[in-house]
């Protein structure tokens, strides 16, 4: 016989920040989203958003790209491949525990 494993297991631990996941989430619909986008959909300061790209960042969810326009430089942030694979992980991942979560009465 073998043993289930239970979904938690499949959660991806940087996903697991409420900040983070709808980073994530909101980069997931788009090919890439600037800075400002993203900041005012997730709804954190510059210097909050920044810590938490560095973290998506140094586990391959994000790439960040900085390009000049004239004399401003803008932020350009994409979903890698590895992060769309984290997310659709993580997310089916959350509906199984909510499915095996026996409902008390």
């Amino acid at each position: 016989m073998t043993e289930a494993i239970h979904p938690r297991h499949e959660l991806d631990t940087t996903l697991e920040s409420p900040v983070r996941l709808s980073i994530v989430a909101a980069l997931s619909g788009v090919e890439k989203a600037d800075f400002a986008t993203i900041r005012a959909t997730v709804e954190i300061t510059d210097s909050a958003l920044s810590k938490q790209l560095t973290i998506l960042e140094g586990a391959g969810h994000v790439d960040i790209a900085k390009e000049r326009m004239g004399r401003r430089s803008r932020t350009w942030l994409r979903l890698t491949d590895s992060g769309k694979r984290a997310l659709t992980t993580h997310l089916d991942a959350l509906r199984r525990i909510a499915e095996l979560t026996p409902r008390i009465e």
